[in-house]
């Protein structure tokens, strides 16, 4: 049996919580490996809707392992606010379903403050951050100044942490024009969250190793998506993590050989959060219609999404850079009833044709899409689970995404219900 990565394939919300919810169902072990609660999966399970942002999609299952990886930049307070949350709504969580990497860095008041400061400055780039302290928390992780969740065990030196910590912060503070963190504010509220925090940390690299030795299934739950990796992402538009599946390996300490099959998570449209370059993007009353026929609003603050035609240089960039076996393409249903369907198949940037979202602020932001049309389909295919349920424009239709990609569809998704999955291979089978 197969391990599965899940990765997003374009610029996030592609519908990830609902296939990883699906495919969690078959897995023994779902592990978060990177980014922070500035994701959010919603599943509907049996009627009853869940919003996860840190905690690993298969908490809401029993008999599950959930794991949080080192990879993950960790807010405490935030994490057990949505613990209380989810166990509000029937699900169990404790120190026995749930593991935390020790190695994991810390996400602190003082990192969202920085976020919110940065981000609303004067003549500063808008990068459409979600201003709860990822960027900060990595930084710092890089710097090698983080806190981490094992040294909250260490009371005697979290001080000196703290103090080489706010070292940094109170000079960039104070050159922002706010004054100073106080040192033992930081310190007595970590020390107040170390114990309900404690009890979930565990060396998880070994923790995920007896699994493998005991094959036992493994899904691998990626956020975001490939077009905001810090490095393949349309930078400086990107999160502060890898988000392609290589990262699963680092942010876990599992090797890139138990990493069998990687799936992307694939909008059967493109929609785009925040700020940055989208060469689709649609502002008629077709990308109107997108988002409000795709509730095209994000789980975890509730932005409006920019929606637009399918772009399919931008997928298969993205299948390249993240190594995707398959794709799980979502929300088809979205596209019913629209007569003419367009397909981003090149662009058009100074005169030549390019078949790849090149870097550079400049390049990104000028690119032209050439397009493809295809006929739309009047008949519906919301529910649909075998190929025999859609209309013949829609089986063209995806096909023809598999053809311009050059990536098989494992799966198709026709609503937000669990069932509503057209399977053509189940990655745990690969």
């Amino acid at each position: 049996m197969a391990n599965v990565v899940v990765v997003g394939s374009q610029w996030g919300d592609e519908g990830k919580g609902k296939i990883v919810d699906w495919l969690s169902s078959r897995a023994d072990v779902v592990v978060r490996f990177q980014g922070g609660h500035n994701a959010g999966h919603t599943l509907v399970v049996d009627g009853e809707t869940y919003k996860l942002s840190l905690l690993p999609s298969g908490i809401v299952r029993g008999g599950k392992l959930s794991v949080i990886g080192n990879g993950v930049v960790f807010n405490p307070w935030a994490f057990l606010d949505e613990v209380e949350r989810i166990k509000k709504q029937g699900v169990k969580i404790n120190a026995d379903n749930l593991k935390i990497s020790e190695s994991t860095c810390l996400i602190m008041p003082i990192h969202s403050e920085l976020d919110g400061i940065r981000e609303n400055r004067a003549g500063g780039i808008k990068i459409g951050t979600t201003k709860r302290g990822i960027g900060p928390a990595y930084e710092d992780k890089v710097a090698r100044r983080a806190i981490r969740i094992c040294d909250l065990a260490d009371e005697n030196n979290l001080m000196a942490r703290v103090e080489n910590l706010l070292h940094h912060h109170n000079a960039l503070r104070k050159g922002l024009g706010h004054p100073p963190y106080d040192a033992q504010e930081l310190y007595d509220s970590l020390i107040e969250v170390a114990p309900k925090i404690l009890p979930f940390m565990a060396p998880v690299w070994k923790t995920l190793d007896e699994a493998v030795q005991t094959e036992k299934r493994i899904l691998f739950e990626g956020a975001q998506g490939a077009m905001l990796d810090i490095d393949h992402g349309t930078y400086p538009f990107v999160t502060s993590s890898n988000t392609i599946s290589g990262q699963a390996a680092a942010g876990t300490g599992l090797g890139p050989r138990t990493l069998n099959y990687v799936l992307g998570i694939t909008k059967a449209y493109t929609t785009r959060v925040g700020e940055g370059p989208f060469p689709t993007e649609l502002t008629d009353d077709i990308g109107r219609r997108l988002g409000e026929r795709g509730h095209e609003f994000g789980t975890v603050t509730g932005r409006q999404r920019r929606c637009g035609w399918f772009d399919a240089c931008m997928v298969k960039q993205a299948i390249t850079t993240g190594g995707i076996d398959g794709i799980a393409l979502t929300k088809l249903d979205v596209l019913d009833g629209l007569e003419e369907i367009k397909i981003c198949t090149a662009y058009r940037l100074n005169g030549k044709i390019v078949r790849y979202l090149p870097a550079g602020i400049s390049n990104q932001a000028n690119v032209e899409p050439i397009y493809e049309s295809m006929p739309g389909w009047s008949g519906s295919t919301r529910g649909a689970r075998s190929w025999a349920d859609l209309p013949a424009e829609a089986v063209k239709y995806v096909r023809h995404v598999e053809e311009l990609i050059g990536c098989p569809v494992a799966m198709v998704s026709t609503s937000p219900e669990r069932e509503d999955v057209i399977l053509m291979r189940d990655p745990f089978k690969a």
